[in-house]
């Protein structure tokens, strides 16, 4: 990463940061209308497809990377799926929607559990709540697409969905902007910004847990309009795994620029600390809170990448799914990528949501379940326990 990224203070990346949306499968298809829908099943017939919805943590983003490397040329160690041969083509692996900025990649989770045949994946990275309500219910288009819950009333008049899986609430808090507020702390002045950006997420987490939750009601009614007994489908709220480790589990020093030039973690010890045993946690536990007062399937994915992490001890750059980061670093945006790709789940990341998801389609619809890896192991290990 030395070769990409300045031993200066790098501003102009971080300020980038901020714009940096959370994101999260037909990876490749741009938003569902009834001209793309596939043939009409009636809600009786078959299992059902999956489909995600929400942001870039469940849209695919950063789905382009397996696992980090210094290097920026040619194939990037053989860590970019986009390479050509001769070029980069990141349509390759996000389709078109690489072009509106929503990012569904080919290894995002639903696709991953099931294959393109078995879902649908309609979320989009950097999407609010406000993006998966309906536009009868106040929501919003987002980047060309129209709001969500109506992209999902148009498929599941056409074909039986079984499954919604919804990652959202991030982007209502201002995750990206707090992390950015972190690293623009840790490079200029070498403090910490936790207390503030705690202080700002706590006033703003009311206001995002009754987003989710609406976003919940909204894809039930949808599914009602058309038909849908409550027994017909499941629905699934999944938490944010932490894609940075705590500062006992980094392998790079909190002083010097090794977390910038090398590493891609630029945050203070106390900061990480903060993102990865109060924050991640806190949002959670909210999510698991709504999740039961609308009567929806818990999935708590804060552990997930734990030992994977970006800058982890247990991890390593380069290719190889049991040593690999499962977690995108903090990318300059100008030789490998793009800045919103950061912090996301990675390739690997991508493929160990899909088994944790499997895993949770297989098990009954009224319980509660948390995710984790194993150490030293690929996607294969991924363990389902479930919660109290």
């Amino acid at each position: 990463m030395s070769a990409h990224r300045s031993t200066a203070a790098p501003g102009g990346r971080i300020r980038r940061l901020a714009a940096a949306t959370l994101t999260v499968p037909l990876a490749a298809t741009g938003p569902l209308t009834a001209a793309t829908a596939p043939a009409h099943a009636a809600a009786g017939d078959g299992v059902g497809i999956a489909v995600s919805m929400g942001d870039s943590y469940i849209s695919g983003e950063a789905g382009r990377w397996a696992g980090n490397s210094d290097t920026t040329g040619g194939d990037r160690d053989g860590t970019d799926r986009a390479w050509t041969g001769s070029g980069y083509d990141p349509a390759q692996v996000y389709g078109a929607t690489y072009r509106s900025g929503c990012d569904r990649s080919d290894s995002a989770e639903v696709l991953s559990a099931f294959g393109p045949a078995g879902a649908v994946d309609l979320a989009c990275s950097g999407a609010t709540t406000a993006n998966v309500l309906r536009a009868g219910s106040g929501g919003q288009a987002f980047k060309g697409e129209a709001p969500q819950a109506d992209q999902l009333a148009t498929l599941a008049a056409q074909r039986r969905v079984g499954l919604v899986v919804l990652s959202i609430g991030g982007n209502d808090l201002g995750f990206a902007s707090a992390i950015a507020d972190c690293v623009e702390d840790y490079e200029f002045w070498g403090g910490d910004c936790n207390s503030t950006e705690q202080a700002a997420i706590d006033g703003r987490m009311d206001a995002a847990m009754a987003g989710v939750g609406k976003s919940i009601d909204e894809i039930r009614a949808v599914l009602s309009a058309d038909g849908y007994a409550a027994g017909d489908y499941r629905i699934v709220l999944q938490s944010y795994p932490s894609p940075l480790p705590r500062s006992a589990e980094n392998r790079y020093p909190a002083s010097g620029w090794s977390r910038t030039t090398q590493g891609g973690c630029p945050l203070g010890d106390a900061d990480l600390d903060w993102a990865r045993d109060q924050l991640v946690p806190q949002i959670s536990q909210r999510l698991a809170q709504v999740a039961a007062d609308r009567g929806a399937q818990f999935l708590d994915l804060q552990d997930l990448l734990q030992g994977h992490e970006a800058c982890s001890t247990a991890a390593a750059q380069g290719t190889g799914a049991s040593t690999a980061e499962w977690a995108r670093y903090l990318t300059t945006g100008a030789t490998q990528g793009t800045m919103q790709e950061s912090f996301h789940p990675d390739y690997y990341g991508q493929l160990a949501l899909g088994r944790c998801l499997d895993l949770v389609a297989a098990r009954p619809a009224g319980q509660n379940y948390a995710c984790r890896n194993t150490p030293g192991q690929d996607a294969s290990g991924i363990q389902l326990n479930q919660l109290p």
